[in-house]
């Protein structure tokens, strides 16, 4: 009974410390889940061949992926790094999660077509990795599952400039 009572305790301190911890951590701020209509939007805004992709393919696809990633916003990192705001990161850098030395040296910014390269196939794309996926050979799968991810992921299309109104005329 004592030695029960002993470690309910001590387990009880561990938790309570470790709730203690975690507050210490900053909020991150999170964005509010878009609506049917904004990923149709944003869906539209993605350069071809993405912008024609079939969403519903694309989450089925990624289905594959959820055993090792996350792609929520301060989502954990698991087997395999969290993939929210993936697009125009640099690999190899989400915070807390631990790159092979290849991934950490690869040198490139995730896009698109690095994404559909990797997907493909990524012991061949980047040799040394710790992926043990053996990808989706299907262009149409990849394309679906990228665009999925672009929406899913905190994707954000590059804002196109303003045209520039013309010089007014001088006369001599």
């Amino acid at each position: 009974m004592t030695r029960t009572l002993v470690a309910l305790t001590l387990a009880g301190l561990a938790l309570a410390a470790c709730s203690q911890e975690a507050s210490k951590e900053p909020a991150r701020p999170t964005r509010s889940a878009l609506t049917a209509e904004q990923k149709t939007a944003l869906l539209a805004s993605l350069p071809a061949p993405y912008d024609t992709a079939d969403l519903q393919n694309g989450q089925r696809v990624f289905a594959r992926c959820r055993s090792c990633h996350t792609i929520t916003e301060g989502g954990p990192n698991m087997t395999g790094p969290n993939l929210y705001g993936v697009f125009g990161r640099a690999v190899g850098v989400a915070e807390g999660y631990n790159y092979s030395t290849a991934v950490k040296q690869a040198g490139f910014v995730w896009d698109a077509g690095h994404l559909d390269h990797w997907l493909e196939n990524p012991r061949t794309f980047l040799k040394g990795t710790k992926m043990s996926f053996a990808g989706i050979p299907d262009a149409t799968d990849r394309r679906d599952v990228i665009a999925f991810l672009k929406v899913e992921t905190g994707y954000a299309p590059a804002p196109t400039e303003p045209a520039t109104p013309p010089e007014p005329a001088t006369r001599p």
